[in-house]
């Protein structure tokens, strides 16, 4: 219950009778009650009644007029981060001629949940004072915050003024850009290559570079009559060595990714590992590119290492929303022949329940790996490998661990069998995926796959 009164509906409607007026009064309630005994206490309680009262009013009245020069500013940052706490600073000054004690209640966004929140500091007569706090969204979208409510009080504290500071602030929540910066020295970091040399590249660009005369040894299939018919001589066709690989995420977005996981739905790990990485890959001189899915085509965005594919990349990352149906594999094969026509790398966000499910789509990955270095991204849950540290001191333990046990080789089996399929895996635990998923990438790259 709230602890605060309100005092009069009006003009008084913002001033509230406090915990000490309460307590007098209760004093004068029991003295007026020994008066029945002793007749001069009822006097007594009859004057701290007046005085009480007259005081009351004294004090609402200097809060009243101590309140117009008090203010708040707050300062946000200018987007926050899916997942990761960032600070929220209050500027609060107070230009009055007395010190207030100040209990400060801002209006958070509904998404936060949070209605308990609250700050208290004392500040001194024409002093300016920086409060903060930190906020954790756990879902994307626009945030909205409301009024501050500066609630007044001096060291009386027989009434509290309330003072309503119009702060409406709108804050766009975006994929984790805090993990983005986090993991930005991944690009700088060279890549070792396994072997003695460099590896050839298995993938050939047809992008033409020149024509050129024919040297014993070209390939005979690159030769342009047209050329050879005007220079009487045999010319082919040079076409220039790719040197930027086409690195995809796709995103399935099915009622598998809405399991949550430190308050982020597995789809919502997976956005923040997919900017992360296309962060790493467009400053590796690589082509990054999206396409998300679920039971009906989703957006795409075609790889590619322009200056604007990341902002491109995380205004689409920013939209996506969990599904309830099943994620539809053959659309997704459909998809994969429409959109990748050359050999690419695929990292692939889902999560299968059971090794039945991963039955259901395992041709498909399989014909996936076969046009493309697919790498699937498989979640274990630390909450089930936390039970296999427990102690087990009755027979229901037991079988927690137990099952717990046989849900992590479960996961091991899906793992195994996708690599004897030609599929990469990257088995982790969604608070570690983005590190996982990059150091995959590298390694990858590392060895010319």
């Amino acid at each position: 219950m709230n602890r605060h009164f309100l005092l009069f509906r009006w003009p008084l409607a913002d001033a509230y009778l406090g915990q000490r007026f309460f307590w007098w009064l209760a004093g004068v309630v029991v003295v007026s009650a020994l008066g029945f005994r002793y007749p001069p206490l009822y006097w007594v309680a009859v004057a701290s009644l007046a005085v009480l009262v007259g005081t009351t009013l004294a004090n609402g009245w200097r809060l009243r007029r101590a309140a117009a020069g008090v203010s708040a500013v707050r300062r946000p940052p200018r987007v926050l981060s899916l997942g990761d706490p960032l600070p929220v600073e209050l500027d609060l000054s107070n230009t009055s001629a007395m010190a207030l004690h100040l209990l400060v209640i801002d209006e958070w966004p509904v998404q936060l949940q949070l209605r308990d929140h609250r700050l208290s500091l004392r500040v001194a007569a024409g002093e300016d004072v920086t409060a903060a706090y930190t906020v954790r969204p756990t879902t994307r979208g626009e945030y909205i915050f409301g009024s501050v409510n500066l609630f007044l009080s001096d060291d009386w504290g027989l009434v509290e003024w309330r003072r309503r500071v119009p702060q409406e602030q709108r804050i766009a929540v975006y994929p984790s850009l805090v993990q983005l910066r986090r993991f930005a020295f991944h690009a700088a970091a060279p890549v070792s290559f396994t072997g003695r040399r460099r590896p050839r590249p298995e993938t050939r660009s047809y992008e033409f570079d020149q024509i050129r005369a024919y040297v014993p040894g070209d390939d005979r299939r690159t030769v342009n009559w047209k050329a050879t018919a005007r220079r009487g001589g045999l010319m082919v066709n040079s076409y220039a060595t790719e040197q930027a690989q086409r690195i995809y995420c796709f995103l399935d977005k099915g009622r598998t990714m809405l399991l949550p996981f430190g308050g982020l739905s597995l789809l919502d790990h997976a956005v923040n590992a997919s900017l992360a990485l296309t962060n790493i890959v467009l400053q590796r001189g690589d082509r990054a590119g999206l396409l998300c899915f679920s039971d009906q085509p989703g957006d795409y965005l075609a790889a590619d290492n322009r200056p604007d594919q990341l902002r491109r990349a995380l205004q689409l990352l920013y939209r996506q929303r969990e599904q309830e149906g099943e994620s539809d594999y053959e659309l997704l094969y459909r998809a994969t022949r429409h959109y990748l026509p050359a050999r690419s790398m695929v990292v692939l966000f889902t999560n299968f329940e059971s090794n039945y499910a991963l039955d259901r789509v395992l041709p498909v990955l399989r014909r996936m790996g076969r046009d493309h270095a697919l790498v699937v991204v498989l979640f274990e849950n630390p909450e089930i490998a936390a039970l296999l540290e427990e102690p087990t001191p009755d027979a229901a333990a037991v079988y927690r661990k137990s099952a717990a046990r046989h849900h992590l080789q479960e996961r091991e089996l899906m793992a195994l069998r996708l690599r004897r399929n030609g599929v990469h895996v990257v088995l982790t635990q969604p608070g570690e995926l983005t590190g996982a998923v990059i150091r995959r990438y590298l390694d990858l790259k590392g060895r010319g796959l």
